[in-house]
């Protein structure tokens, strides 16, 4: 999957320039230049972000930023070549220590060393306080997110990150001390060069993600979807680090695009990752060639040109996810001319018969048909390349049509539409059987992304749904049959299409493979495999979010009724028309929202509903409930209309606070 040598820069070089105005009103500039000088020989003997931090206190340089240090054993910096390209400031803040936590157990193994369980698999390192070491004797550290059976440190599925941070003491006695240029993805931690018990008190966890504000809280009556949000949670923000990377703990902690296709959606209600995708747009635009290939790993530490579309579409996703969720339409203007020459790139190398035929990855990760298998061996399971590019590269098409209007460039908007219209007629004579109603093969996969994605015809879709559910009922049992790509539409569209029970099924499922089969085996972030506790190590990170799929986008917008209408931006207008699976009784949210705080939490229980609302300053929302809640509007002000129709009761409202409740 790698694409050559990892891109880098070279030896680290700086550029600084202090610009300092005095109490007098005078002022001064230093530059980096000649005159400054460098030492190698300071205590922090080696650092990487895989392998850890090595820090020697015997060569701590005391004193060093104090005026009278003596720096005369120091070396005159060599003036380095620039690293080339353009120079760009970042818009997002750096990463920061968000939080702090305290591990809950400490296992002494039998050959002396210690396992600290930090309770939760987490991104960061661990701070040490007040430790007893000895002159010259290390105190390591090494990180990993799962134990064998017999307690000691699970690393295989580390692959050839060595995770480790030392400590060298330079005197008998007490020391504190953190690492500064490292991060790790882990629960567990193997102490050792300790001759004596610590407590819990002398370790504290650092967690470590891109400074950002927390927007979104989540709880039901049901407690498998309430860990895996806590799951998603620490998930999330343990792969934001500059950019939204696949994972946080082995040898490689990349860019992937596919991650994020759909899930930035998701992930926009918990963090406020706004500037975080701003950046990573830019990213991705930098990485394309000349031709307008983009690479599926951006930043392109790894150039990877597939000219296939599903994990390029990520581009196109994340841009309307921050005009959708944020009103930031900057991004389509900005990325508009780097989008249609990617477009155009893909017409002229991967499309035949208005087909698209290349895709490198298919439907990645779905469930294997036996434990050890990272990818599906069976056909029957498999959805076609064609299949999953095609219908992918139509939705572009479609919001290519939206962004060229936004961003002004409406003479585009025909030829859009017209090539969507030849590709949507090629694609169903290709693969669509009118008879059945089934795409290709019938995986769930390529119906629900037939479904969604606009290209079932007209009056076919309802048969299509029902061969959705058929197949996700008999073949898997009510379980998920999908892989990255089908993820991003189940949970919505069994949902918009009238089957909330089989969604809620499907989340709230205990048994492989499922969310809830992970939370049962103990898993406190998502795992990169529905198999992940039995597949092979090559491939089993503990941390992963590209399997949530739409999961959050539901949690909130179906199951809290937190939803854009369908002609607002950034929440201006609401669209609240909760579902109501059996077997759910209680729902509360909130998203900070640009506007403000929106609020939604309900309660149904023995035929009694209540419903209490907070819609922001400045925006208004359309609640929609079935007749047979028996609800009446609420009499006070901010309440706009209220219309009735044979099935449903809608009530359009103002800013406000509000409670609605079934008549008594």
């Amino acid at each position: 999957m790698r694409g050559g040598e990892t891109m880098v820069f070279g030896l680290p070089r700086l550029l600084a320039q202090l610009e300092i105005q005095y109490t007098d009103g005078s002022t001064d500039v230093i530059v980096s230049d000649e005159s400054w000088k460098v030492t190698s020989k300071g205590p922090i003997i080696a650092n990487n972000e895989y392998d850890g931090e090595e820090y020697d206190a015997r060569l701590e340089l005391t004193g060093w930023d104090t005026p009278n240090y003596d720096d005369s054993s120091w070396k005159p910096v060599d003036i380095m070549e620039n690293p080339k390209g353009k120079l760009t400031a970042q818009p997002n803040p750096n990463h920061r220590i968000q939080e702090e936590i305290q591990p809950i157990k400490i296992t002494k193994l039998p050959d002396g060393k210690l396992i600290l369980d930090m309770g939760q698999n987490m991104v960061g390192w661990v701070k040490i306080n007040s430790l007893n070491g000895k002159k010259d004797q290390p105190v390591t550290l090494r990180f990993a997110e799962l134990l064998n059976p017999d307690s000691t440190l699970y690393m295989a599925n580390l692959r050839s990150a060595k995770v480790t941070d030392s400590y060298i003491p330079a005197k008998d006695g007490t020391f504190s001390w953190e690492p500064s240029f490292v991060y790790h993805g882990f629960r567990y931690v193997e102490v050792s060069g300790l001759d004596y018990q610590p407590e819990l008190s002398n370790f504290t966890g650092r967690v470590l993600y891109d400074k950002m504000a927390t927007t979104g809280q989540f709880e039901t009556s049901n407690e498998i979807i309430n860990q895996v949000f806590k799951n998603a949670y620490w998930g999330i923000r343990g792969n934001y680090r500059g950019m939204p990377t696949d994972c946080p703990q082995r040898d490689e902690r990349q860019g992937w695009l596919g991650d994020r296709a759909t899930g930035c959606f998701g992930e926009s209600f918990v963090f406020d990752n706004a500037l975080l995708y701003s950046k990573w747009v830019q990213d991705i635009e930098d990485s394309q060639s000349p031709e307008g290939s983009i690479s599926v790993v951006s930043p392109r530490y790894w150039t990877i040109y597939n000219d296939d579309v599903t994990w390029p579409a990520a581009y196109f996703y994340a841009i309307n996810m921050l005009y959708r969720q944020y009103g930031d339409d900057e991004p389509i203007k900005k990325h508009y001319p780097s989008m249609k020459r990617y477009l155009e790139r893909i017409q002229q190398v991967s499309m035949e018969d208005y087909m698209i035929t290349k895709d490198t990855y298919g439907d990645w990760c779905m469930p294997p048909e036996s434990p050890e298998l990272i990818h599906s061996k069976d056909p029957s399971r498999k959805t076609a390349g064609p299949v999953l590019s095609t219908t992918v590269y139509y939705s572009l098409l479609n919001l290519m049509s939206d962004f060229a209007r936004i961003s002004g460039n409406d003479q585009d908007i025909a030829g859009y539409q017209d090539l969507a219209a030849k590709i949507k007629e090629a694609y169903n004579n290709r693969y669509f059987d009118a008879d059945s109603a089934k795409y290709d093969n019938n995986t769930v996969t390529a119906n629900i992304l037939s479904l969604r994605l606009g290209l079932v015809p007209e009056g076919y879709e309802q048969r299509v749904f029902d061969n959705i559910v058929r197949k996700t009922e008999v073949d898997f049992k009510g379980h998920v049959s999908t892989g990255v790509l089908g993820i991003q539409h189940l949970m919505r569209g069994l949902t918009q299409y009238g089957n909330v029970d089989l969604a809620y099924k499907i989340a709230t499922n205990d048994t492989y493979p499922s969310w809830g089969y992970m939370v049962k085996k103990g898993a406190t972030t998502i795992w990169e495999l529905w198999n992940g506790d039995t597949a092979d190590p090559a491939m089993n990170s503990g941390n992963h979010v590209m399997l949530l799929g739409d999961l959050i986008i539901w949690y909130y917008e179906d199951l809290a009724g937190i939803k854009n209408a369908p002609e607002s931006i950034a929440y201006k207008k609401l669209l609240m028309e909760p579902k109501f699976p059996k077997g759910l009784t209680h729902v509360k949210a909130t998203y900070n929202s640009v506007y403000g705080e929106i609020k939604s939490e309900w309660t149904k229980e023995n035929d009694v509903f209540t419903w209490d609302i907070v819609i922001p300053a400045n925006t208004s929302a359309l609640v929609r409930l079935p007749k047979e809640l028996n609800i009446s509007a609420p009499a006070q002000k901010g309440v706009r209309k209220v219309t009735e129709t044979d099935s449903h009761i809608e009530i359009e409202l103002g800013s406000g606070t509000y409670h609605l409740s079934s008549k008594s």
